[in-house]
Parts: structure tokens; C-alpha cells; sequence
């Protein structure tokens, strides 16, 4: 069935595109269209606002961490309940793994989707040197479709008439129109980026007036039609009978990537949705749970004093009950967090490491975990890949057996996946998609209650990804 879609790209980061992806969301709505939204790239917090301005999940689309097929799999199956598929890129258009690789990049994934580009340009400052700039981005690699550009920051009506002057007399993309300048929306920042959707006032009253008579939203959909084809489920579960993981959801935990979830749950998972700030103990018929990452930093007073849960947590642990944690969640499992004022704050104390937050970022970056020993979760020898960037580091945790080496892309290797009993913790946020056998053995385990696995059927694996 033929349905719209394209990818929102910029020259650089910065350029606007998460102002003008939600603002073309936000119009393409009120119109009475249903969108679904992605985000290309390993970020959580765009794609929650995504998901507040079109009202349903948006999905990470990652070539180096999901595989081709994985991202095609998971682009195909949400767009046959949209009518419109809108992706905000990462970075530039051509950034990628590295400075020669091109996987991970806005333009790899749209080579593998086959889906046009629509490139934000900042144009504050220029004229003809749009023409000469866009010129570039289209002849850099002629498989990537530029079909459309949108100027940003315009200084006026006669800026723009400038800019579509020299851009149509020697560029291919059809100009579509232009974003004022000082008309941005208004989302707050911290550390690592803008602030989630619902915690503070994002101006989202002010998305559908942005582009209002100065984009020309039907030839963007016009020059974005594609083929949707129908995916046949993949995963299946292992057993009739689901079983139930909790999963931390709150303002301390929210970074999940949402394609993790539905994995979980085609493996024959139920999810319970719990908080460690508010609840004082797991979801009832609990036999494993997911702590993700998130802020507990801006949370740690809070996260102490509710020792309830705290307990709850290591001692289902002790018990021998699966438990998987990322960066976040790494964070809670240890002994005491420290924030930058320097104040302790009581964790779970699973394991014997105190986390301690740092004023300049620790680490950030593609990683490919590889197993060096059996754990519930990964067998000797597996690889899977995910992201780091986090602003904290552990001490004291040298005595802790680790289970896997993650590497990054300067291919420098260390120790990671920390283990206790079938607890595994890691500052390293994997993506289910890039080895399906993680997420069926982390079921597996939760339903076999002791941590023993049974044989997983390599038949039910196929292609690239899951």
C-alpha cells in the first residue's frame, strides 16, 4: 500500500530539525492524519516528545546497532498503522559510526528504507552559499535522495526569496519553504540533552502556527510517497504461558528503547510497569525485572528514603531472580549514589560499588558487547550492541565478576557486565534487535525461576538483526 514518508535531516546538529520534526508532526495531526513517529540514532528523549505531539510510540531506527533488516522490520510493521512516517535524523545527514562509516547515519538509513530526505538548512547568515551547501549534501552520494529542503532561521520573506532564488538555479531538491527566525519551541535542557517529555513546559501549543503559511506541507507529501510492505512476526515465544517482568518506569527511569519492550513481550513477556520513587514493593507475579536507565541522580533523595522498594529489589535478586540494569539502573544496584554537591544517597546495595556523578561527561558512544562467559542473558562468545553516555562513574566495583567486553569504535576494549548470581548490570544500553537471543533468555530465565535455560531453537532466527 502506498503511504508517505521521509526523514527530517540537517547539515549539522543544531540546525532545527527536532524544532521542525514536531512542528510537521504536530500540523500533519491536526489535519486528522495518524503519524507515526522515529528516531534514527540511539537517543531517548526526542522520541519521547515525538510520542507527546503524535500520541503514540516512536521507534528508534539504528543501522549499526539494529542491523539493515532489523530496522526495516521495525520501520514496515508501525507504518501499517500510520498514514504518515515522519523520522527526525541524528546529527548531520552523513554522520555516522565513524569519520569513513557511514552506518548509524541519517543517510545510511535512509538508503535502507528507500525513503526521501527532507534537509533543514540553517540560513541565518547566507544567501547564495545555501546553493553552494546544498549543492554538496546532494552530489556527496547520489543513493541518498535529498527531495526537499526547508531553510530555518530566515531573517524574512525576502531572506527566503534570496535563498530559493540561488538554490533553484542549481539544486535538485524542491524547495518547500522556511522556519522564522527566533520562532523555535521551547524545550528545557539538561546534561544530557533536552528534558523528557512531560517533566517541564515544552511549547508545544506553538507547533501547529509554525509553519503556517510558510511551508508547503502537501508537495512534502507530494514528493515522499513509498511502498509500505507487510512484515511477518519474527520472535516467537517459547511457551503459552506468559510470565511478568517489571519495569521500572518513572522520572528517575524512562530511557527504554521502545522496539526492547515489544521484544520482550513477543518472547511471551508481560509487562508490569512499576516506580521505584513511588512503590513500596514489585508488581504482583514479578519473576524478573528491568531497571533502564534515566536521572536517578535528580532522584537519588527520593530514591533512598523509599527503602521499602530498595529491599524488595535485592532481595528478589539474592533470591535468584533475573534482574537487568543499564547505566541507570547500574547506578541503583550499587551502594550509594554521590551527586555533584557531593551528597551520599543510599541504593539498593546489590552490589558493593557507590556511584559518584561527574561535572564533564564520562563517556559517550557506539559499543559492541562480546559475552566471555555464560550468563542468563548471553552465551561465551555472543556479541550485541547498544550506546553509552553517562555523566557518572563507579568505584570500589574491581571484585565484581564481569561477563562481557565492551568495545567501542576505536575498537579499545574493557571489562563490562557485571554479574551477581542472574543480576547483570552494565553502563552499556543494549538493543534487543542486534541479538534477540539476550531478551529470549532473560524470559527464559524469569520463567524457569532458577535461572537455568532451556536450548533456544536457532530456527527461530532469521536474517540480519531478529
Amino acid at each position: 500500500m502506498q503511504k508517505s514518508a521521509f526523514i527530517i535531516a540537517g547539515t549539522s546538529s543544531g540546525t532545527g530539525k527536532t524544532t521542525v520534526t514536531l512542528a510537521l508532526m504536530a500540523t500533519l495531526r491536526k489535519r486528522g492524519l495518524n503519524i507515526q513517529p522515529f528516531k534514527a540514532g540511539p537517543d531517548y528523549i526526542d522520541p519521547s516528545h515525538h510520542s507527546a505531539v503524535c500520541g503514540r510510540d516512536s521507534y528508534n531506527l539504528d543501522t549499526w546497532m539494529m542491523g539493515a533488516e532489523a530496522v526495516r522490520r521495525t520501520f514496515f510493521r508501525h507504518m501499517l498503522q500510520g498514514d504518515v512516517g515522519i523520522a527526525e535524523g541524528v546529527m548531520g545527514l552523513y554522520d555516522g559510526r565513524g569519520g569513513q562509516n557511514s552506518e548509524g547515519s541519517t543517510a545510511h538509513l535512509a538508503k535502507v528504507l528507500g525513503i526521501p530526505v527532507i534537509l533543514v538548512v540553517d540560513a541565518a547568515g547566507m544567501a547564495g552559499s545555501a546553493a553552494a551547501l546544498l549543492q554538496g549534501f546532494e552530489n556527496f552520494d547520489s543513493d541518498v535522495r535529498i527531495a526537499g529542503v526547508i531553510f530555518n532561521r530566515v531573517g524574512s520573506e525576502r531572506h527566503f526569496a534570496m535563498l530559493k532564488e540561488a538554490v533553484g538555479n542549481s539544486c535538485q531538491a524542491r524547495v518547500l519553504g522556511y522556519v522564522l527566525k527566533n520562532q523555535e519551541v521551547s524545550i528545557p535542557e539538561r546534561h544530557l540533552g533536552l528534558v523528557m517529555a512531560g517533566e517541564d513546559a515544552a511549547d508545544y501549543g506553538s507547533l501547529t502556527g509554525l509553519l503556517e503559511g510558510t511551508v508547503d506541507v502537501d508537495a512534502l507529501l507530494d514528493c515522499s510517497h513509498i511502498d509500505v510492505q507487510e512484515v511477518p512476526e519474527e520472535i516467537a515465544a517459547q511457551s503459552t504461558e506468559s510470565v511478568t517482568i517489571a519495569v521500572a518506569h518513572d522520572e528517575a527511569f524512562c530511557f527504554y528503547y521502545r522496539e526492547n519492550l515489544d521484544i520482550l513481550e513477543r518472547c511471551g513477556a508481560r509487562l508490569a510497569f512499576f516506580s521505584p520513587l513511588e512503590d513500596e514493593t514489585l508488581p504482583e507475579g514479578t519473576a524478573g525485572i528491568y531497571l533502564g536507565g534515566g536521572y536517578p541522580e535528580l532522584h537519588a533523595e527520593r530514591l533512598a528514603a523509599n527503602s521499602l522498594m530498595r529491599d524488595s529489589i535485592r532481595s528478589a535478586s539474592e533470591g535468584g531472580m533475573p534482574v537487568y540494569a543499564e547505566c541507570g539502573g547500574l547506578m541503583y544496584l550499587g551502594q550509594c549514589l554521590t551527586d555533584l554537591e557531593g551528597y551520599n544517597f543510599d541504593m539498593t546495595g546489590l552490589f558493593p560499588w557507590s556511584s559518584k556523578m561527574l561535572p564533564k561527561r564520562r563517556s559517550l558512544g557506539y559499543r559492541e558487547v562480546m559475552a566471555v562467559s555464560d550468563s542468563p542473558f548471553m552465551k561465551t562468545g555472543e556479541t550485541a550492541r547498544g550506546h553509552e553516555f553517562h555523566y557518572s562513574e563507579i568505584e570500589s566495583a574491581e571484585s565484581v565478576e564481569r561477563c562481557y567486553v565492551s568495545r567501542g569504535s576505536d575498537g579499545r576494549g574493557k571489562k563490562e557486565g557485571y554479574i551477581y548470581k542472574n543480576s547483570l548490570a552494565s553502563y552499556v544500553h543494549i538493543h534487543f534487535a542486534s541479538n534477540p537471543r539476550f531478551a529470549q533468555r532473560f524470559v527464559a530465565a524469569c520463567r524457569d525461576g532458577t535461572g537455568l535455560l532451556s536450548p533456544i531453537s536457532m530456527k527461530e532466527f532469521k536474517g540480519e538483526g531478529y
